[in-house]
């Protein structure tokens, strides 16, 4: 196990060494059953876990957006983004923002409250919404939006009661008549509507 984990690391180096700084990306790694320790730059296994940062990158997502340190270029999500939009007549700006506020872009988070994926799905409202696998980002994405436009249709279009209910519940929304007065529900209304400029403005 220690010359297949020593052979990894040299590999790792080797790639690194060959591959040019504008190119790079994050470095991910797993161990598995037998000790072998797998890297790579595209994960496709959610046993992956971040090894090492593109600090580069993370410089041109602040540039690019302005929004703070993001896992994933939200880019890699346009096209599902736009899709489940159009589907459920939600804006793409606001989604955008959501994803952006409850997962920085990173479809493996796991809160902990046990919310996950991009749009940080409790397990109840994602088997209600019909999500299959909360870690696929199509899957994760649909449903949050889907979610967000019963929100958006129960409080007949405001925005902000929306979200404070995506994020402190229905219930708190409907026991305060608006939104509920906590700190946490409040800067997060704030933060959403503040990211969503930003992005309706890029």
């Amino acid at each position: 196990m220690k010359n297949n984990k020593l052979i990894s690391l040299q590999l790792l180096a080797a790639i690194l060494l060959l591959t040019p700084m504008e190119s790079r990306a994050d470095i991910y790694k797993y161990e598995d059953a037998d000790g072998v320790v797998h890297f790579t730059d595209a994960p496709t296994d959610r046993r992956f876990r971040v090894f090492m940062r593109d600090i580069q990158k993370d410089r041109r997502l602040r540039t690019s957006f302005g929004l703070g340190k993001l896992a994933r270029n939200p880019e890699e999500f346009e096209g599902i983004i736009s899709s489940c939009s159009r589907e459920f007549g939600v804006d793409k700006s606001l989604v955008k923002a959501v994803i952006h506020a409850e997962s920085g872009y990173n479809p493996n988070a796991v809160s902990r409250k046990g919310a996950t994926g991009l749009m940080q799905l409790m397990p109840s409202t994602a088997q209600g919404l019909k999500v299959a696998d909360s870690f696929n980002p199509e899957d994760n994405i649909r449903g949050g939006v889907r979610y967000l436009r019963f929100l958006l249709d129960t409080f007949k279009g405001d925005v902000s009661l929306a979200l404070a209910a995506y994020n402190a519940g229905l219930t708190k929304v409907a026991k305060y008549g608006g939104i509920p007065p906590y700190e946490e529900t409040r800067n997060y209304v704030s933060k959403v509507l503040g990211y969503q400029k930003s992005y309706m403005s890029n």
